[in-house]
Formats: structure tokens, sequence, C-alpha cells
């Protein structure tokens, strides 16, 4: 079982210093153990002969009958018992023991008659010379130790600095930030060496200008096509128009109008693309909006959508975007999921929930992805592509998911609340208000989070009217006859479209001046 570690010991600063600690560790024992057993060494062996000279001579006194100097005694009471045997069979010896709570150096040698003659020398002096010294290589070592994890924690702050200003330019590149490069100074002086770090540096500045270059290139064929096509098209489109009615000038015109909404969408992407798009702020009701763009799907044909409102919120966005997303997001689920289709708005959160097979795992895990479909799916790829690019000129977050249920996709997501009572109305929306009822399970989810909540909405909102639209103002926002804040009735919307061009064959056209609704657009998800 692998001990699970803290974050920071994964770092290689931390990795560093442990290596140095442990190496400086190492080599200060045994530079300490060298030192000491040379130093013991020398210092004992001094002891140790100056204990024999002094038996030496005890025992020349002690031969001739002489009185033993001071220290030199037979069978001395603290004589160690080992030693005491080594005299007595006959051999010299010396062994340092305490007594009276002093060390000393005792030497023995043999007397007469099984005793043992011994001389004590006392040690003290030389036991606090090496204790001394073993304090001076502790302490010394410690602060070589603490010496060299600064300068060590320095030079190698220098290289992880580096790391960390390469691997943040690594992550703006791969958020599309293609200008983002790490410049290197090492890298652009040839008269400084150049390190593994500056080696890295500079690989990642050429894989982003090559990059950059390649998409560039493609954006601008991308757009090139789409804007050379608009020319012929709107020819082919005046020419089918004037075709004899019939099968067959339906056909024509239905593959011309899907031609030209796949060139418009391909401008739409060139334009997102290039990060230039600008935002045409306006406080907007959420419940407005969306019941807008079901009303505007449900023109096309698209199919009936629910609208549930939780909790009616009032954000400032750019409207005709906001309903690009959500149009794109109905008809995608009208297109490749299963019904019913339900939008739910709740606060700043807007929710658009199929009961179909859910999202494939590469759209959950990569996000969607221009002309990339799987398993026989129709489509090219590009209303999730361009509902995501809107998100994020809007400064939303769009994300999708499965709920519970769903047969495909490793995602989850809540889907919208039970729904007590639907009233369905002429225009394809319907409206839900409360809770109680069974909710389907499974079906593909996609989450659009806005931000820049005003004041009036959310829970501090003033909807002492109970209809749910955060104004207190009492009104009942008949979503069937007025639109409020819109000034359109429904089925009267402007068509759906990018705001780039119309439509022929798929409902009314988008009015100048207009707010256009989004317009279904082919998209990626199902396989």
């Amino acid at each position: 079982m692998r001990v699970a570690l803290p974050q920071w010991a994964g770092t290689l600063a931390a990795k560093s210093a442990v290596f140095i600690t442990v190496m400086c560790c190492a080599l200060a024992a045994l530079l300490g153990i060298l030192v000491h057993v040379s130093v013991t060494h020398q210092t004992v062996g001094e002891a140790r002969g100056l204990a024999l000279s002094r038996l030496a001579d005890a025992a020349e006194a002690y031969e001739a009958g002489d009185t033993l100097a001071p220290g030199a005694a037979v069978d001395p009471p603290g004589l160690p018992a080992s030693l005491r045997a080594l005299a007595v069979g006959g051999r010299r010896g010396t062994l340092v023991a305490e007594e009276h709570g002093r060390p000393t150096m005792w030497a023995a040698g043999p007397a007469d008659r099984n005793r043992a003659l011994a001389v004590e020398v006392d040690y003290a002096q030389q036991s606090r010379t090496i204790a001394g010294l073993d304090r001076a290589i502790l302490w010394s070592s410690l602060l070589a130790i603490g010496a060299t994890l600064l300068v060590g924690a320095f030079a190698v702050t220098r290289v992880t600095r580096r790391l960390h200003a390469t691997a943040r330019v690594a992550r703006r590149i791969s958020t599309g930030d293609l200008d983002a490069r790490v410049d290197d100074p090492r890298a652009k002086d040839p008269t400084r060496p150049q390190d593994e770090v500056a080696a890295v540096a500079v690989a990642l500045d050429s894989m982003a200008s090559s990059l950059q270059g390649k998409l560039q290139s493609e954006q601008r064929f991308t757009a090139d096509v789409a804007h050379e096509l608009r020319t012929p098209l709107t020819g082919l489109h005046a020419a089918a128009e004037l075709l004899p009615p019939g099968r067959p000038t339906e056909l024509v015109r239905d593959r011309v109008a899907a031609l030209r909404t796949l060139t418009e969408d391909l401008l739409e992407i060139s334009r997102l693309d290039t990060g230039r798009e600008r935002l045409d702020l306006d406080t907007e009701a959420l419940g407005a909006v969306a019941e807008r763009v079901v009303r505007a799907a449900a023109g096309t044909g698209t199919g009936e959508t629910e609208v549930v409102v939780v909790r009616d919120a009032r954000v400032e966005t750019d409207r005709r975007r906001l309903e690009r997303v959500l149009g794109n997001l109905v008809a995608n689920a009208h297109r490749h999921g299963r019904g019913p289709v339900v939008l739910t708005v709740d606060g700043p959160v807007v929710t658009v929930r199929d009961h179909g097979d859910g999202y494939p795992e590469y759209l959950i895990a990569h996000g969607p992805q221009r002309f990339r479909t799987e398993g026989g799916a129709t489509g090219h790829g590009l209303g999730l592509t361009i509902a995501l690019g809107q998100a994020e000129v809007l400064g939303a977050r769009l994300e999708f998911g499965n709920a519970e249920g769903a047969s495909r996709g490793e995602g989850t997501s809540q889907g919208p609340p039970p729904q007590e009572e639907v009233a369905p109305r002429a225009d394809g929306a319907s409206r839900a208000v409360g809770a109680g009822g069974t909710a389907r399970s499974g079906g593909a989810v996609a989450t659009l989070t806005l931000p820049w909540l005003v004041n009036g909405s959310g829970d501090d909102a003033d909807d002492s009217d109970g209809d749910g639209d955060g104004d207190g103002d009492g009104e009942a926002n008949d979503r069937a006859g007025t639109d409020a804040g819109s000034g359109t009735r429904a089925g009267s919307d402007p068509a759906p479209d990018s705001g780039s061009g119309s439509r022929s064959g798929s409902g009314p056209q988008a009015r100048a001046g207009s707010h256009p609704a989004p317009r279904p657009a082919p998209n990626d998800r199902r396989t």
C-alpha cells in the first residue's frame, strides 16, 4: 500500500531539498566519524602510554621494596575485574573506566602471589577534549547543512522559477493564447551557456510559433473559402427560387439552404477564431430570452420544447449571442436526442436537456470539435462549436454532460426538476411551474452559467407579484401573447440566423435591425 504524500512533496524544490539534506547528513556523518576515530585514537594512545610508563616505574619500585608513588597500588579496590584477571594471568593491559564519577585510565601488570599491580591516571581532560570535539563536529555539520540548503534552494529556485514560467506559457497556449512565449533570456544570448531549461523554452516557443502559423493559415483558408462561396451561393439561391414548383425544386432549395447555412457557420467560426468579437451588452431577463428562443425554434419546425423557470434572473449580456447559444443547444437536442426537450432557467444557470442517448465520451472529455462526428451521425460538428465560442465571448461557462441513466458518456449533470403541470402552447413552447411529477432519467445535459447578475435577480429579487420574473411589478408576462421587453408576439419572431445572412425554405427571414434568434445548426454531438 502506497503512502499518500502531500502535494508539495512532489515539487522539484522539495525533492532537491531532501536530496541535498540527505547527502549533506551522510557526508557530515562520514567526516565526523573519521575525525572522531582519529582524534580519539590519538588521545587514548597518549593516555595509555603515560599509564604504562607509570606502571613500569611502579613495578621497579615494588621489586626494589620502595614505597609506591601516588596512584599506584597492589590490588586497588577500584581496579576493573577484567583488567585484574588479565594482570593475574601475567599480562599487562590498560582500560578506561569510571572511578568515583571521573573517567580514569587504568594500567595493570602481574605482581607476586596472584596479585595485580595497578596504576590509575586521570582521564577527565582527554574525555572533555573528545566530547568537545564531538560537539564541534555536530554544530559545524548542522551549519554546513543549513548553508548548503540555502545555497541549493537559491540555485534550485532559479531553475524552478524558469520551469514554472515555461509551464504557465504552456498552459496559456493550451487555452488558445498562441501569442504567449517564454522568451528565456539565456536563449536570447548566444554567449551564455545554454542549460536544459533554456532548451525546453526554445522548443516550446518554436512549437507555439509553428502551431500559431498553421492555425492562422487554416483560419484564413476557412474564412476565404466561406467568403468566396457566398457570391455563387447567392446566385444559386436566386436561380433555385425561379425553378418551377415540384419535388426536385424542393430538394434543390433544401440543399442550397443547407449549403448557405454551412457557409454562414464557417464565417461565424472564423470571426470567433480571430478573437475580436465585441459585445452589445444590455440587461435581459433570462426567462423571456428562453421563451423567445423556443418560439423561434418551433417556427422552424424543430419541435416542441418545454420551458421551466425555477428562478428567473436578469443579467447583463449580449442578447443576440445568448439566443444563438441557446438556439444551437435546443436545435442540437431535437436533432440528435429524443423528447421531451426541456430548457430550464434557474437564476444565472440555463440548462438544456433531452432524453436521448446522451453525449459521446469524446465530446464530454474534450468539448465539441468541428467536422468531427462518430457512428454515422449527421451534421458537420459546427453547432456546438459555435455555441461554445459564443459562450466564451459572453464570458459564460458552457458545460456538457449526461444525466443519470444515459447510455453513453461519462459526465453527469442535474436535469430539470420534476414537473407538476405543463401547459402546451400553440407556438411550440410550453411553460412548466412547480414540482412533484415523475422525472425521466437519462439524456444529454448542456449547462450554461452566465455572469453579471444585476440587482433585482436571484434570491434578492423583488418577486412580490409571484410571476417569477423578479421585477415585483405584478405583470403576468404572458409569454403566449406579447413578449415582455421584446415588443414581439409569439409566431412573429425573427427567423433563426447567425446574424450574417438569411435562409430560404426554413421559415421567415430575419428582419434588418432586429435581434435575430438562433437558427438550428448541424453539429457533432451524436454517434
